[in-house]
């Protein structure tokens, strides 16, 4: 696998924080911010390797607490528990099927979830929780499964468009006979 990959995920990582800061109207529409990133986490561990899942759990992370409310480096945690999970699992996964898919970002957004308010509750800090913020958890965690598939179609016509892909037929005939010698 060459570097580009890795380099196109991360990219793909930045832009989608930058995109979650930056427009806010399905926040207002929906009354919470879908997390881009744990479906970006289970795509990374279903289709890279083991750095690139640390570095897109510890880029997008940081990027992310850096434009929230959050402390800085507490979402690394959750995201990088996910990723490595997945990741030494990924053998017995069927990363093909949508169903899996889904339900892989389904359970990495609610666990990511779940996991940074424990961290914020153990932490010390005093998020703001009540009845909305089951309808907020609810949203969430839709949304990062219905974005999974999206993301694994998405990269797959990246992939499909920027990497060479090498030629499954030959130019020999299994059936083709060699003539060896001289001929008279």
């Amino acid at each position: 696998m060459n570097a580009i990959h890795p380099i196109l995920i991360l990219l793909v990582v930045y832009l989608a924080v930058y995109a979650e800061a930056s427009f806010g109207g399905a926040r207002h529409f929906l009354g919470a911010q879908i997390d881009l990133l744990p479906a970006l986490v289970v795509y990374t561990s279903l289709s890279s390797g083991l750095f690139t899942v640390i570095a897109v759990a510890v880029c997008g992370g940081l990027f992310f607490d850096s434009l929230s409310a959050n402390s800085l480096g507490i979402s690394v945690l959750p995201l990088l528990l996910i990723g490595t999970v997945i990741y030494s699992q990924r053998g017995l996964i069927l990363r093909e099927q949508i169903f899996a898919q889904f339900t892989l970002g389904l359970g990495a957004s609610a666990l990511a979830t779940v996991l940074t308010l424990l961290l914020m509750l153990t932490g010390g800090h005093k998020p703001t929780l009540g009845w909305f913020s089951i309808w907020q958890w609810i949203v969430m965690t839709a949304g990062g499964g219905v974005l999974t598939p999206v993301l694994f179609k998405i990269f797959g016509l990246l992939d499909h468009a920027l990497f060479y892909r090498p030629a499954k037929q030959t130019s020999f005939r299994s059936d083709r006979q060699i003539e060896r010698g001289r001929k008279l």
